[in-house]
C-alpha cells in the first residue's frame, strides 16, 4: 500500500507511488470533464436556451470539445492505462520496477502540464469552440474565432502524447526486460503489451496531423484549407487513423482487467485462455484497420465503404469471442458471487459493452450510417462503449483493489452497493433515451431543441444528475 507525506516521497520514482498519482490526477482530470457534461445535459433538458445565452453559443460547442479531450485523453488514458498498468504490470512480471523509473516519472510529469495547455485555451475571449476532433478549416481559419486557443489544445494533446509515448516504451522495455522468458501472460499483461504497441504505431500519425493544423494556422500552407485546392478530409483520415485504434487503446486494458477480476473470484483461468489472447490480437489488427467508417458521409466511393463495411462487422467476433468466455467463466461458479460488488460492476461492463458493441454493428453498415450519422444515436453508441464500459471498469478495479492500492476500503458494503444500483439506474437514464432521439433524427452538437424532443431529453438530463450524485457516496471508510 502507498502513503504520501512529504514532498520528497512526492518526487520518488516507484512504479506504485506514480500509479497512485496517475489515478488520483485522472479522478480530478474527470470531475472537470464531467462538469463539462453535466452543463450540456442541462442546456438539453428542455427545448430553448437555458443556462447559455443566445449571443454565446459557441459555449455549448466549447463545453463538447473539453468534455471529450478530457474525457479521453486525461480520464480514461491515464486512470486504466497508466495507473493500473504502472502499478501492476511489475508485480505481474515479478519485476522490481518497471525498466526506466525516471522516463516513468517524466511520463507522469508531463500530464498536469498537457492538462494546463487545455484548460489555458478557455482563458482567451472566446475559446476553442471546435469539437474535440479539431477538424479543418474551422480549426486553421479566422473562422474559430480564437487561434490562441487552438494553438493552445494542440500544444496540451502534443504534450499528452509524448507522454504516452514514454510511457509505452517503458512498458514495452518493461516487458522484453522481464517477461520474454515467460511461456504466458496473464490476460492483463498482455492487454498493455497490445496497447502500447497500438499507441506507439499510431501517436506519431496523430502528432504529424496537430503538426501540420498548427502549420496551416501560422507558417501559411494550405495541406487542409479547401480554398487552395487542399482537401481537410485528409485530416480525418489522419485523424482516425489514430482515433480508431485509440478507442482500443482505450479499451483493452479495461478489458485486461475484467479478466483478471472474473479470474480472481472464480479462482481459476478464464475460459479458453488461448481464444482470449487471439482475441485481443484479432481485435487490435482489425481495429486498426477500420478507421473509415467514422467518415462515411465524405464521399466515400462504394468499394470503399463495402471494404469499411465488411472489416467493420467482422470485428464483433474477437469482441463475441471475449464476451462468450467472460461469461462461461462466471456463470460456473456459485451465484453467491453476485453479492461481491466488485462482481456487479463487471457484471455490468459486460451488459453495457455488450449493448453498445451491438449498436456499432448498425453502424458498422454504411447505408445505416449516412442516416444516423449526425445524430444522437453515435452519441449514444460511443458512451456505451466509453464512458459505460472503460469507467465503469475503472470503478470496478477501484473497488476490486482497493486494499491492496490503498490499505482501506473506499466505502461502507452498504454505501457501496447503494452506490452501484444508483450508478446502474442513472446511467442507464441518461444514455438509453439516446438511442431514441437518435432514431427520431435529432441532431448531435445543437443546443437548442425542437419541442418533440423533450421527453426523452428531460429524462437523460435528470440520470446525469443522478450519476453525480452517486459519484458522491464513495468515499474513505
Amino acid at each position: 500500500s502507498i502513503r504520501f507525506s512529504s514532498l520528497n516521497q512526492f518526487l520518488r520514482a516507484n512504479h506504485k507511488r506514480l500509479a497512485c498519482y496517475y489515478l488520483i490526477s485522472a479522478i480530478l482530470f474527470g470531475v472537470s470533464a464531467t462538469l463539462f457534461s453535466l452543463l450540456l445535459r442541462i442546456e438539453l433538458y428542455s427545448s430553448g436556451n437555458r443556462i447559455i445565452p443566445f449571443e454565446n453559443q459557441n459555449f455549448y460547442n466549447l463545453s463538447i470539445t473539453l468534455h471529450g479531450l478530457l474525457m479521453i485523453f486525461f480520464l480514461v488514458m491515464p486512470g486504466l492505462y497508466g495507473a493500473f498498468g504502472n502499478y501492476f504490470l511489475p508485480v505481474f512480471l515479478g519485476s522490481p520496477e518497471v525498466a526506466f523509473p525516471r522516463v516513468n516519472s517524466f511520463s507522469f510529469l508531463l500530464l498536469p502540464v498537457s492538462y494546463a495547455f487545455v484548460i489555458l485555451s478557455t482563458a482567451s475571449e472566446f475559446g476553442a469552440a471546435l469539437g474535440w476532433t479539431l477538424y479543418p478549416p474551422l480549426s486553421t481559419s479566422l473562422m474559430n474565432l480564437s487561434a490562441a486557443a487552438v494553438d493552445l489544445i494542440i500544444d496540451g494533446l502534443i504534450i499528452s502524447g509524448v507522454s504516452s509515448l514514454f510511457g509505452s516504451l517503458n512498458f514495452l522495455a518493461t516487458i522484453a526486460a522481464y517477461g520474454v522468458l515467460r511461456s504466458s501472460f496473464p490476460l492483463f499483461t498482455a492487454s498493455i503489451l497490445i496497447t502500447a504497441i497500438l499507441l506507439i504505431l499510431t501517436l506519431p500519425v496523430l502528432s504529424a496531423a496537430l503538426l501540420i493544423l498548427l502549420a496551416d494556422l501560422h507558417f501559411n500552407t494550405v495541406y487542409f484549407n479547401p480554398a487552395f485546392a487542399a482537401d481537410p478530409v485528409l485530416y480525418q483520415h489522419f485523424f482516425w487513423f489514430f482515433g480508431h485504434p485509440e478507442v482500443y487503446i482505450l479499451i483493452i486494458p479495461a478489458f485486461g482487467i475484467i479478466s483478471e477480476g472474473i479470474s480472481l473470484f472464480s479462482q481459476k483461468i478464464i475460459l479458453a485462455f488461448d481464444s482470449m489472447i487471439l482475441a485481443l490480437l484479432c481485435l487490435s489488427i482489425l481495429g486498426s484497420g477500420v478507421w473509415a467508417h467514422h467518415i462515411y458521409t465524405v464521399g466515400l466511393e462504394v468499394d470503399t465503404r463495402a471494404y469499411f463495411t465488411a472489416v467493420t462487422i467482422m470485428i464483433s467476433l474477437p469482441t463475441g469471442t471475449k464476451v462468450f468466455n467472460w461469461f462461461c467463466s462466471y456463470l460456473g461458479n456459485s451465484m453467491q458471487l453476485s453479492n461481491i460488488t466488485s462482481i456487479k460492476w463487471i457484471i455490468l461492463f459486460l451488459l453495457t459493452f455488450t449493448l453498445g458493441g451491438s449498436t456499432g454493428v448498425i453502424l458498422a453498415n454504411s447505408a445505416t450510417d449516412l442516416a444516423l450519422h449526425d445524430t444522437y444515436y453515435v452519441v449514444a453508441h460511443f458512451h456505451f462503449v466509453l464512458s459505460l464500459g472503460a469507467v465503469i471498469a475503472l470503478f470496478s478495479s477501484l473497488i476490486l483493489y482497493q486494499k491492496v492500492i490503498f490499505a482501506s476500503d473506499l466505502s461502507f458494503y452498504s454505501s457501496t452497493v447503494f452506490h452501484f444500483f444508483l450508478s446502474f439506474i442513472a446511467v442507464l437514464m441518461t444514455f438509453t433515451p439516446m438511442h431514441f432521439l437518435g432514431f427520431n433524427v435529432m441532431p448531435r452538437r445543437i443546443s437548442d431543441i425542437t419541442d418533440n424532443f423533450n421527453s426523452w431529453n428531460y429524462v437523460s438530463s435528470v440520470g446525469s444528475i443522478f450519476t453525480l450524485v452517486s459519484a458522491a457516496l464513495l468515499k474513505k471508510k
